[in-house]
């Protein structure tokens, strides 16, 4: 599917299911998104991940609920499987989906600004980059007698002012190459919504709206 559309999908049934308190839907959500997932070749280490990492806030929840709600047993429960159904419905964009078409199809298909839409993809290509650069500075800073931990300002500052060293040396590669603000473009890789994923799309959608009429519980 477009991973415009697909995204789409994800936030419009989350935020339904955020409004419903059906316990088998959520279920049944988090089991299509897992087999989703494991079809695509999901490593089990992301696998345990998706599971474990979630568990923490879903406890939290659950038990509060619990011994302090007052809607039961089965709105603890609803709101344990609820979590799980954001982090494995948003596993099916973020672990199938490309950061490069997303901006791509954002710009082509959704009338997203150019300049926005490159700007993210920089932003997300760039972070190997910071990620050197911090612990660039950190290496520094211990040459020099000091130590930078995550909660130090300096590291911050630091790292702030290399992205902004960045942004300009961006910014001028982009003019470079002929990128010009609020002008007609053309595309080296065309990306259109076709009609598979419009009829995916709508019978997606439509199977969601069937389950959270008729299934209550």
């Amino acid at each position: 599917m477009n991973p415009g559309m697909k995204l789409l999908l994800v936030v419009l049934t989350a935020l339904e299911i955020s409004f419903t308190q059906s316990l088998i839907v959520n279920v049944i959500l988090i089991a299509i998104s897992f087999v989703y997932v494991m079809v695509k070749r999901m490593n089990f280490k992301t696998l345990f991940l998706l599971i474990f990492w979630p568990l923490f806030p879903a406890l939290g929840l659950f038990v509060s609920q619990w011994l302090y709600g007052s809607d039961g047993i089965h709105f603890a429960w609803v709101l344990f499987t609820r979590i799980y159904a954001y982090v494995f419905l948003g596993a099916t964009f973020t672990l199938t989906s490309s950061i490069t078409d997303l901006a791509l199809t954002l710009e082509q298909d959704f009338r997203l600004p150019s300049k926005f839409a490159y700007g993210v993809l920089a932003a997300f290509n760039l972070m190997p980059k910071i990620r050197e650069e911090v612990q660039i500075i950190k290496t520094s800073a211990l040459m020099r007698g000091e130590v930078f931990h995550v909660w130090s300002p300096k590291l911050y500052f630091k790292a702030i002012l290399s992205s902004i060293q960045w942004s300009q040396n961006l910014a001028e590669a982009m003019t470079s190459h002929g990128f010009v603000e609020d002008e007609p473009r053309t595309h080296y890789r065309v990306i259109r919504i076709t009609v598979l994923d419009w009829a995916m799309f709508a019978f997606l959608i439509i199977a969601v709206q069937v389950m959270l009429f008729f299934i209550r519980y």
